[in-house]
């Protein structure tokens, strides 16, 4: 979410002048856009502002602005613990940033503006939002919170949840796929809940208007609250064919005890239950969780819990964490606090068994041929590209694997046909932990030019 603001923040300078520039040291504005879900992502963006203060006594007209999360928790004490900052502006403020920054240029007053917005921020489509052609990118479709998880700073830095128009969701999304875009994140704190509140479409609705929008290949989205997770929604994995075979379910923990203590709303059996009817409506879906260890109070057994239920659901993939403490959350006066140590020993073990779960799955699919969304250049590749032989490429499967692999000209096909934003069938040869490698067997054809079945070979 943070990245789709910082793009947004982008789009609107640039209407007011701005470029950016890869130097901080000859930058004359520092946007600084936090997050403060983790106490060490707090830790770095004040490490960041730290640096800063050496590069303004050299350059007294550098402005800095530091924007979302922690601008918006911390307020008028951020400016006190790091005075080299110019503006503080919320979550619900970007906006409002381009006038702030002219009042500090004209009139050099600090600004404080954290103020919580009763609707969403639209942006204007007219001109481009985008300064790189990229692929694939988020579209927020709804913000903030009212599910207050114990654990969670959300709602008190994002806000009470609001959803997006949907006429302006599709509006933003067909101007996206006019700018090259192929896949689109919809994105919310709980995506499962979009258009409730105001009385909109259900998500379902909206995922069904959103796949038929032309030029778009592929749909996804993030976060999906197991509580909401309706059959409508389980069903539009088949009704919907451009929505990719992949849901991000946090669970958290498998202990009922500490679900409870974390104010879940749902038990293990529950979340089970949900899991199983996904892979009975799509038996071949990629279901990737979040996992916190050490939350405050978990035992020996509950952690033991969590571990057994990522044994029974096999997930591919998961982001795991370890607790910390964050302002104004309930979570922080609970007793039983872990220690880092027994924190970082639960956490390598979640990784362990992960890494290992999806290695296995990772190698099942050696000798099969999947469909990857191309993205660009790998890694590997990027500065060798006038080499016409053996370049190499990278994309996501629709289940969120990460695809590289050789693409070897010949007669019909030279470095110059463009690869990004096309569907390829690569054969996998190699499998690791956290992606898989092969070689391109097929390239689908464009959206427009070729006709029919007509494809490729490569």
């Amino acid at each position: 979410m943070n990245v789709y603001d910082s793009e947004k923040i982008v789009s609107d300078l640039a209407f007011y002048g701005y470029e950016k520039t890869e130097s901080v040291e000859s930058a004359d504005l520092v946007v600084l856009n936090t997050c403060t879900i983790r106490e060490k992502a707090e830790q770095k963006a004040f490490s960041f502002l730290g640096r800063l203060t050496k590069l303004k006594q050299k350059k007294s007209h550098l402005i800095v602005a530091v924007g979302g999360c922690v601008a918006q928790q911390e307020g008028e004490k951020l400016v006190k613990r790091a005075p080299v900052v110019d503006i503080v502006f919320g979550t619900h403020a970007i906006d409002r940033l381009p006038q702030h920054i002219k009042q500090i240029e004209d009139h050099k007053h600090r600004v404080i503006d954290v103020k919580i917005s009763e609707s969403i921020y639209e942006k204007d489509f007219h001109k481009k939002t985008r300064e790189n052609e990229v692929v694939t990118t988020f579209v927020t479709i709804m913000q903030g919170c009212e599910n207050y998880c114990t654990y969670c700073v959300v709602p008190y830095v994002r806000g009470k949840e609001m959803s997006r128009q949907p006429d302006r969701i599709i509006e933003e999304i067909k101007h996206l796929v006019n700018e090259g875009v192929r896949e689109v994140t919809l994105l919310g704190q709980n995506v499962n809940s979009y258009g409730i509140k105001q009385g909109f479409c259900s998500f379902a609705q909206l995922l069904e208007r959103i796949n038929v929008i032309d030029g778009l290949m592929r749909i996804r989205f993030t976060t999906s609250h197991p509580k909401d997770l309706s059959v409508k929604l389980m069903n539009a994995f088949v009704s919907c064919e451009k929505l990719c075979n992949h849901i991000h379910l946090p669970v958290q923990s498998g202990s009922d005890r500490i679900l409870k203590l974390m104010n879940r709303r749902y038990n293990r059996d529950d979340y089970l239950e949900k899991v199983t009817s996904l892979r009975k409506i799509q038996p071949d879906i990629s279901i990737s969780t979040d996992i916190i260890v050490g939350f405050p109070g978990e035992t020996s057994e509950d952690f033991a819990q969590t571990l057994d239920l990522i044994r029974e659901v096999g997930y591919d993939s998961l982001f795991a964490f370890k607790y910390s403490d964050r302002p104004k959350v309930p979570s922080r006066h609970l007793s039983g606090k872990i220690s880092e140590n027994e924190k970082t020993l639960r956490l390598q073990k979640v990784l362990a068994l992960q890494e290992e779960t999806t290695l296995k799955k990772n190698r099942a699919l050696a000798g099969s041929i999947q469909q990857v969304l191309v993205e660009g250049l790998s890694k590997k590749q990027k500065g060798k590209e006038n080499q016409n032989h053996d370049i190499q490429w990278t994309g996501r499967t629709q289940s969120n694997i990460v695809v590289n692999f050789s693409f070897t000209s010949n007669n019909d096909i030279t470095f110059d046909q463009i690869l990004t934003g096309r569907i390829v069938g690569v054969r996998i040869e190699k499998a690791y932990p956290h992606s898989l490698w092969g070689k391109s067997v097929y390239i689908e054809p464009e959206n427009q030019g070729l006709k029919g079945d007509e494809c490729y070979a490569a």
